[in-house]
């Protein structure tokens, strides 16, 4: 039986970071997992940036607030959950994903959390387990599921390698270059053929 992982943001909604990044004027915000490998550097410069600026939890919930699903990526979404199991694997956290998955209809998701403190800002977070997308990937195929990994940046690499097949989906060219040996979609009717084409060898 085939079960489906794929990533959130650049997968079904637009990246969280770059969009908060254009509406504060904060060009450092901007860096994401396309560009950095290490999601807990990543992370911690991130709330670095968020302390220097002042800026909030619900500052980020606001422009999160704004934000609707990529062209398309609502009807694709139901058609893949009308198919097969889907698991939605995020390195997100539930305090921003939350309002993205109401307007997807409420597929099922595994993410991180935040801590947030007295005053309302980021001051840590707790990702649910190291290397979560792969861990998913792994116990789902031990449950004997054939497992397609879908993502588009370099924190799905390993759940992709783990997948009995792993594609990317609209990945920047520095993530190609890197890992050559995925195939590459660049809209949901290809990632829909490849999904249907691919053959459940269990």
């Amino acid at each position: 039986m085939k079960l489906v992982c794929c990533d959130l943001e650049g997968v079904f909604v637009p990246e969280v970071w770059i969009n908060v990044s254009e509406k504060t004027g904060i060009p450092e915000l901007r860096k994401t997992t396309r560009d950095e490998p290490d999601y807990g550097k990543l992370m911690r410069y991130r709330i670095r940036i968020l302390e220097e600026n002042g800026l909030k939890l619900k500052d980020i919930q606001d422009v999160i607030a704004t934000l609707q699903p990529l062209e398309g990526a609502k009807e694709f979404l139901a058609w893949l959950r009308e198919t097969y199991q889907v698991v939605i694997v995020s390195d997100t956290f539930i305090q921003f994903a939350d309002p993205l998955m109401q307007k997807l209809d409420r597929p099922m998701l595994f993410c991180n959390e935040l801590v947030i403190d007295n005053d309302g800002f980021i001051s840590n977070f707790h990702l649910r387990q190291p290397d979560q997308k792969k861990r998913v990937a792994e116990a789902l195929q031990s449950l004997n599921y054939f497992v397609i990994g879908v993502g588009d940046s370099y924190n799905d690499v390993s759940m992709l390698h783990q997948a009995n097949l792993g594609i990317l989906f609209r990945p920047p060219e520095n993530v190609i270059r890197d890992f050559p040996n995925f195939q590459v979609t660049w809209n949901y009717g290809e990632l829909k053929e490849i999904i249907l084409n691919t053959t459940d060898k269990k």
